[in-house]
């Protein structure tokens, strides 16, 4: 496995009048290949660590998979075209797929770690329709318990403690109020697809009755991946965009944004949060949260 994190000296100046130099931590970002029998399919900047998980997670998003016989192993070759003659570099992932299943068109772009469908030539291209409806969930939780999964995640945030450059996606059980997975990456978007590859790679799929809560915005592909995932809520500490919240409303996913201290907001399927009491306040004013 690569680094997850590496040292630079920099210069510290403070207002005051401060100045000295110290070593500073640094999140890690490096290419990932993923390839399908040999054969390239894409290429990520994520956090080295868990490259399985994400690939197998990419792969279910990509509506490619859907269950975990459908994958059958994966291995770290060498550089691309190197067929490992300089060495592992640990950022190529060659996977093989079950018997059966159709192996996936090779995407035309590359894959950002701040946007995982920019270059994409329309939305209807990346929108999937997903084997998992996550409108019939029965799932229903307090919003106590969903005020305090930003600070669960928090907790499970290592390397973000050591270089405040990570994003971070967790998974929770509403049943047992277990936390069952949670990873970190410099992509927000390789952060859940860890999870879902997680979940993929332990028989765990579709994720009924599950919560994914997430350390940043909301995008209209983090709502598909949960889609694709059978994950009926997506709850966020920032904000959603316009597109996330319409997928979210057709597919029938309970999306919570600024979910900060005592308070959030609720787009969609609100009725699967339990409220003890609450006064109906009718605010004019744009903008107010």
């Amino acid at each position: 496995m690569g680094r997850l994190t590496t040292s630079r000296r920099v210069t510290r100046i403070t207002l005051e009048g401060a100045n000295r130099q110290r070593p500073d931590a640094i999140a890690v970002e490096e290419p990932l290949e993923i390839r399908v029998a040999g054969s390239p399919l894409s290429v990520t900047m994520r956090t080295p660590g868990h490259d399985v998980e994400l690939a197998a997670g990419f792969l279910v998003s990509e509506g490619v998979i859907s269950r975990g016989d459908q994958f059958a192993r994966a291995i770290h070759c060498g550089g691309p075209g190197t067929g490992g003659a300089d060495g592992n570099t640990y950022n190529v992932l060659d996977l093989t797929l079950a018997a059966g299943v159709a192996p996936p068109t090779p995407r035309s772009f590359f894959t950002t770690s701040s946007c995982g469908v920019c270059g994409t030539a329309s939305i209807d291209a990346v929108e999937k329709v997903s084997t998992y409806d996550v409108s019939t969930d029965t799932l229903s939780i307090s919003a106590h318990d969903v005020a305090a999964l930003p600070d669960r995640l928090r907790e499970q945030q290592k390397t973000f403690d050591k270089t405040g450059g990570l994003h971070g996606a967790a998974l929770f059980d509403v049943a047992s109020g277990e936390l069952l997975v949670a990873r970190e990456d410099v992509g927000r978007h390789n952060a859940v697809d860890k999870v879902v590859g997680w979940a993929l790679l332990n028989d765990r799929l579709p994720l009924r009755g599950t919560v994914l809560q997430v350390s940043g915005r909301v995008s209209f592909e983090l709502v598909q991946k949960a889609v694709m995932a059978g994950i009926p809520m997506l709850s966020a500490v920032s904000a959603p965009s316009s597109l996330a919240i319409e997928l979210a409303e057709r597919a029938g996913l309970t999306l919570a944004a600024f979910v900060r201290g005592s308070s959030m907001n609720l787009y969609t399927r609100a009725d699967r949060i339990v409220v003890a009491s609450t006064t109906p306040v009718t605010e004019d004013v744009a903008g107010v949260r």
